[in-house]
């Protein structure tokens, strides 16, 4: 007998509440959706309906693109129970994991985390959906920090597979298995990084957000072909290659130099590679040719591991509708002869 899934209650009926609230409600568990913010009757049902409506338009959307048949949309969609701030304290004796997912402040944060720690059962999972701030400023609200991490969604929450799970100083190793390992079993993909600003994602794309807002200052290219770019050449490669794979695939010592030539032609040291490459190229870490690098290729078969991301690569032209025929041989037109045999070639 499968025992049942967890009660989960989103702190905060914003958009990040909502999105968690449509990933629960389509993996079949049953959902809280509080108000964290104390309204008259009119209020509250206003805002009730906004948020079922939002919750509806996101199953659609799902529903639309074939991962559902429509016409189990309401039994996904009654899963979810907006629930006032009124009656805070039932609904977090019932919640099994809370998600916080109230204002990026730390004080409003932490009035939260304390309502919700002093509310909820002693077992109870409670995780930050917060972007910005880090765990350990955020735990001292918490009763029982051991239960407590940061698990931050990236928008739309019911798309974007990733959650990066943040523990801090003071969290439990079971709790962080468990928040992974229910992550997974709804559909997400969960990294674990350690308590540092700007998570993974975020300093990341931080960093490309600035630089193409920097080009379009600069006149480097217009806003649209800046975008046209990250799409079909950045974007498009790192879709199926990770960053760091990628650095191994071209290998280590292509970045090295050119990360020295545009440090010293757009006179910027941010442009200059960290420490990290200069010391794996040392050691003979320039990637997949090395048969190490970042990652470890050592016992793979390094020419079948290439072709199989050449594949997927080619599978996202075709996703992207740019994948076109090659101009066939017309008829009496003959293949070259091969240099190796002397036969013609493709026959």
């Amino acid at each position: 007998m499968t025992a049942s899934p967890e009660k989960i209650l989103a702190l905060g009926a914003g958009r990040m509440g909502r999105g968690i609230a449509v990933q629960f409600a389509y993996a079949g568990h049953p959902v809280l959706l509080l108000d964290a913010k104390p309204r008259d009757a009119a209020s509250f049902e206003a805002l009730a309906a906004s948020a079922r409506r939002e919750i509806e338009g996101a199953l659609s959307v799902l529903a639309e693109a074939g991962l559902f048949d429509a016409r189990h949309l309401p039994a996904i969609a009654g899963r979810v129970r907006v629930v006032p701030a009124a009656e805070a304290a039932a609904a977090f004796a019932e919640a099994d994991v809370i998600f916080e997912g109230v204002p990026e402040i730390v004080a409003v944060k932490h009035a939260a985390l304390a309502e919700a720690s002093r509310l909820a059962r002693a077992e109870a999972l409670i995780a930050s959906t917060t972007s910005t701030i880090l765990v350990d400023e955020l735990s001292p609200a918490v009763s029982g920090p051991g239960r407590f991490l940061n698990a931050h969604w990236l928008n739309p929450a019911y798309v974007v597979p990733l959650v990066e799970v943040s523990p801090g100083a003071r969290t439990a190793p079971d709790a962080t298995r468990a928040m992974c390992a229910l992550l997974e079993r709804v559909g997400k993909v969960p990294v674990v990084c350690k308590a540092s600003p700007g998570f993974i994602v975020p300093r990341i794309q931080t960093l490309a957000m600035n630089e193409a807002a920097r080009m379009v200052e600069e006149g480097v290219a217009s806003a649209a072909d800046i975008d046209k770019a990250v799409k079909y050449g950045f974007g498009f490669r790192f879709g199926v290659l990770g960053i760091l794979e990628f650095i191994d695939f071209g290998g280590g010592d292509i970045l090295h130099h050119a990360a020295a030539y545009l440090a010293r032609a757009l006179r910027n040291d941010r442009y200059a590679a960290p420490a990290i490459i200069g010391r794996n190229m040392a050691e003979g870490r320039r990637g997949l040719r090395d048969g190490r690098g970042f990652l470890d290729y050592e016992g793979m078969d390094r020419t079948a591991y290439a072709r199989g991301r050449i594949a997927a690569l080619l599978s996202r032209l075709k996703a992207e509708g740019l994948a076109k025929p090659p101009a066939l041989p017309e008829n009496g037109e003959e293949a070259p002869a091969s240099p190796a045999t002397g036969k013609e070639q493709g026959r």
